[in-house]
């Protein structure tokens, strides 16, 4: 028999971290435990407060569900909770801790042995100007051969200015640039603003326009002068019906997987081959989890042996993260199984 219990944990930002929606200082988590002869397995479910599909007042109550019924077992769990992505996700890395040597090496490989790495994105903020150029020089100078760049809060002109500034050093073959709106385009002005972005040789635009906007997206992507990719997109998507229909009818050049909102590695592993089938590529992002959560991502998003670079660099951002074998280095994210993980369960509130 397997025993579960859970814990809620608050994450602190070492700074405030500026988003379209506002400014993150917290982010609340939850890890799901489990317990079986002895043996202990964890997986966190990384709920985004104000983004996730299953930010609702039912959630402790669901998890307190999931604990008193966890030996109906992983397959019949998932499917009933089809409305909850992120218990789905911190259920399957719970299970699959617990059947490993080492509960947190979820999928052993190359990378868990550190051996191989996974090229990653730096990511740069939101806020003035000077914060933002600041963060851009530290990611260069740190190794970063792909930059992302949240736009959407500050002054456009600005933006397209502090972009200019990094295409006057850097070629597109020297410095990928990505660029994150988090819905902050009207259809309107949309198509206006990609093309000032395409003069600059950017690699990609994620969510230019609000989701929901299934039509104008549509459009948007088939005019656009620079690749779209669809991530809120994705977000309360749960039939498969429904996910192949929406990608055939918007036809994105790229979709952006978080498995904290999307169902985990079965909710990414579907949309993955929906997109294969309208020759739309991917890549994989945390979405604020701590390194537990983040582990699991890593560890998953390597086994996929994807070629493009992988939004899984945000363990740093915390003052009071897990210490873990993770670490970036040159513009890559890499285990080093010499560290130790400094999880004990017994610590969390």
């Amino acid at each position: 028999m397997i025993k579960a219990s859970y814990k809620k944990y608050i994450l602190n930002f070492k700074n405030p971290s500026g988003t379209s929606r506002g400014i993150l200082r917290t982010k609340e988590t939850w890890f799901i435990l489990l317990e079986e002869n002895g043996k202990i397995g964890v997986g966190e479910t990384g709920l985004f407060r104000g983004l996730s599909i299953d930010d609702v007042t039912t959630y402790e109550e669901k998890l307190i569900w999931v604990c008193n019924n966890i030996n109906l077992g992983l397959d019949k769990l998932l499917l009933q909770l089809v409305q909850y992505p992120s218990i789905q996700f911190g259920l399957e890395q719970a299970f699959l801790s617990l059947k490993s040597k080492n509960k947190f090496h979820l999928f052993p490989s190359e990378f868990t042995k550190g051996n191989k790495a996974i090229p990653i994105n730096g990511l740069i903020w939101m806020g003035e100007k000077e914060f933002m150029k600041n963060q851009i020089k530290e990611k260069l100078n740190s190794g970063f051969s792909c930059i992302k760049m949240k736009i959407g809060a500050i002054d456009f002109d600005t933006e397209i200015e502090l972009l200019k500034s990094i295409r006057k050093e850097f070629s597109s073959k020297e410095i990928e640039l990505r660029v994150d709106a988090n819905g902050a385009f009207s259809p309107n002005n949309a198509l206006k603003k990609l093309e000032r972005l395409s003069k600059l040789d950017i690699h990609s635009i994620e969510q230019p326009i609000k989701q929901g906007q299934i039509e104008e997206m549509a459009k948007l992507c088939a005019k656009t002068p620079l690749p779209i990719a669809l991530d809120e997109e994705l977000i309360g998507v749960f039939s498969s019906e429904e996910k192949k229909k929406l990608l055939t009818t918007i036809q994105p050049q790229y979709i952006i997987l978080k498995p904290s909102l999307i169902g985990g590695f079965a909710g990414s592993l579907e949309w993955i081959k929906f997109a294969e089938e309208i020759n739309a590529d991917w890549w994989i992002t945390s979405a604020l989890e701590s390194n537990v959560g983040l582990n699991a991502i890593a560890q998953f998003t390597h086994t996929l042996q994807s070629n493009l670079p992988q939004g899984l660099g945000t363990g740093g951002l915390f003052t009071n993260n897990f210490k873990s074998p993770l670490t970036v280095k040159n513009g890559t994210l890499q285990y080093n199984p010499e560290k130790n993980w400094n999880f004990n369960l017994n610590t969390l509130p």
